[in-house]
């Protein structure tokens, strides 16, 4: 029997959230950052990793910082500075998570890395509509990051792919991506 796969957490954290007003990994005084750190170990991630840019804070335990200096290139900078630094981990899958989307608990996190299976790729659907987390395996890292640029993240690597398992998760969470100030 082989051993299960090691699962990295990637926060997505750099952004200057120009439209949310101030950068969102500042948002509700942290606690959208200490919530997307706790789902993804509350998830099974053995490791966790927060993408710092705009804003450098302190994160949350047992997470590490890792900061894309070059943040403001767009969220496919963030997407690489998480990639090596899950690399680093000797992860085998990596779930992405934004720090914007706070009611995603543990319960999808593992739902949708467990989804994986053998393509290697899942992601949280709700009601229907495509959203976070996305878990993406080792073994197309080097794709996701050969077609990753400017202010788009995995969606790229993603559109148009027949192997994406779709896991419905609007029974546990909306996964609304916060992109204003209430």
């Amino acid at each position: 029997m082989s051993e299960p796969p090691v699962v990295a957490g990637v926060v997505l954290a750099a952004g200057a959230g120009t439209r949310f007003g101030m950068p969102k990994v500042l948002a509700a005084e942290g606690d959208w950052l200490k919530t997307a750190v706790r789902s993804l170990v509350e998830g099974g991630c053995a490791h966790v990793v927060v993408v710092l840019g705009a804003a450098v804070v302190d994160v949350p335990q047992p997470a590490q910082a890792v900061v894309a200096t070059d943040w403001s290139d767009g969220l496919s900078a963030s997407l690489r500075a998480g990639v090596g630094a899950a690399a680093r981990t000797g992860a085998d899958l990596i779930v992405f998570r934004l720090v914007d989307t706070p009611d995603i608990g543990g319960d999808v996190i593992a739902r949708v890395a467990a989804a994986a299976g053998e393509s290697g790729l899942a992601r949280a659907t709700y009601d229907g509509r495509p959203g976070h987390p996305v878990v993406i395996a080792r073994r197309h890292w080097p794709e996701l990051l050969r077609v990753v640029h400017g202010d788009e993240g995995a969606k790229p690597f993603l559109r148009g792919r027949t192997d994406v398992v779709a896991v419905e998760c609007g029974d546990l969470a909306t996964g609304a991506d916060i992109d204003v100030s209430p």
